[in-house]
């Protein structure tokens, strides 16, 4: 554990493109109770960057160099393709340190439920990264459904949607689904996540997949439909070919609804250079609030600030005992369950999901 002279978690980032930049060491560097200690990337230009951003950092090139430093380490951070996910972790826990694991959480619903037990036997914590349960927008739909202003939920859309024709060279372009590519994978764990979040775990599940760009190797554009237990409807969108953006949220329930556009603006924000200690941080302006009530009296209602640096605020609470992780990885492997028979084209039905809870018990 951390040395009692700086009580600091002693952290390793593994990756350092736009997740291990973005997402997680602006986090890690704002929060006192973590220090930055090691990050790999073996990409030149990037370890130039982070040798500038992060001066008390050691850059190293692999894996093997960071786990090296094992002992001086107590968290690892994996922030690499999914495909490597499942053995940077497995590696990270025999070295004896905790681990975080960004989304998706592994590339198989198997590999998920093996780290996790894994990870038990060896008596460490393990979580993923499900930033976007942190998201101001989520957040206020979160608070509106759990104080019951909208009544009972009937209908909930999500969307994640933007126009982006050219494809950049990085691991999402050459990634199959095979190895955790697709938007589906991509967005999906979010999306999906956040529908079982509100409404529950699901009875039913279908989906519609579509490859659009030319040689592409996973699908860009995704619509999936969940019934939940509970009775709700989720309508889940995917798109990075869509020239017009429909709403982020769209919620009808028995009492009012409520609906949103644009995305919630924190992961540009840390792109521009923008920290999570400066003073808007998280605040979206109120000419992009969401609506509330019913049609013909709608009014504004203010977006709850977004805070990324929640999850790591309770991980720190986690790691020395206080508290549970800050997402229970079995959720992600729940995730992963859906999204794997999506994939295969078999629908999710009541009578499957039920016979297989029944073998879970």
């Amino acid at each position: 554990m951390a040395t009692a002279a700086s009580n600091r978690l002693r952290t390793a980032v593994v990756g350092y493109g736009v997740s291990g930049r973005v997402f997680h060491t602006p986090f890690l560097q704002a929060d006192p109770a973590y220090s930055v200690d090691v990050i790999v990337t073996a990409d030149t230009g990037r370890a130039s960057e982070a040798a500038r951003r992060h001066p008390s950092a050691s850059v190293v090139a692999t894996v093997e160099e960071m786990l090296a430093q094992a002992s001086d380490l107590d968290l690892v951070v994996i922030a690499t393709p999914p495909a490597t996910h499942a053995g940077i972790a497995t590696a990270a826990l025999d070295a004896g340190l905790d681990v975080v694991v960004d989304k998706p959480f592994t590339v198989a619903s198997d590999e998920g439920r093996a780290l996790i037990a894994h990870a038990e036997r060896l008596r460490r914590r393990i979580t993923v990264f499900q930033n976007r349960r942190w998201d101001g927008d989520f957040r206020t739909v979160r608070d509106l459904v759990e104080t019951g202003r909208l009544g009972a939920v009937r209908r909930f859309e999500s969307r994640f949607e933007w126009y982006k024709p050219e494809v950049r060279a990085s691991w999402k372009a050459e990634a199959s689904v095979a190895e955790g590519g697709g938007i589906l994978f991509d967005l999906g764990t979010h999306l999906i996540d956040q529908a079982v979040q509100l409404f529950g775990p699901v009875a039913e599940a279908r989906a519609e997949l579509a490859v659009n760009r030319p040689g592409g190797l996973a699908d860009d554009d995704a619509f999936v439909a969940l019934e939940h237990e509970s009775g709700t409807i989720s309508h889940l969108w995917m798109n990075s070919l869509a020239p017009q953006f429909g709403p982020r949220f769209h919620v009808l329930g028995s009492l009012n609804g409520y609906t949103s556009h644009g995305l919630d603006g924190q992961e540009a924000a840390l792109d521009a250079g923008v920290l999570p200690s400066d003073e808007d941080y998280g605040l979206t302006s109120p000419e992009r609030w969401g609506v509330f009530g019913i049609e013909g009296s709608l009014e504004p209602l203010p977006t709850l600030r977004g805070d990324y640096g929640a999850f790591y605020r309770a991980l720190a609470d986690a790691i020395r005992g206080h508290a549970p992780v800050p997402v229970d990885p079995t959720d992600a492997v729940a995730v992963l369950e859906i999204i794997e028979r999506l994939h295969a084209g078999t629908p999710l039905r009541r009578a499957e999901l039920h016979e297989h809870n029944e073998g879970q018990r």
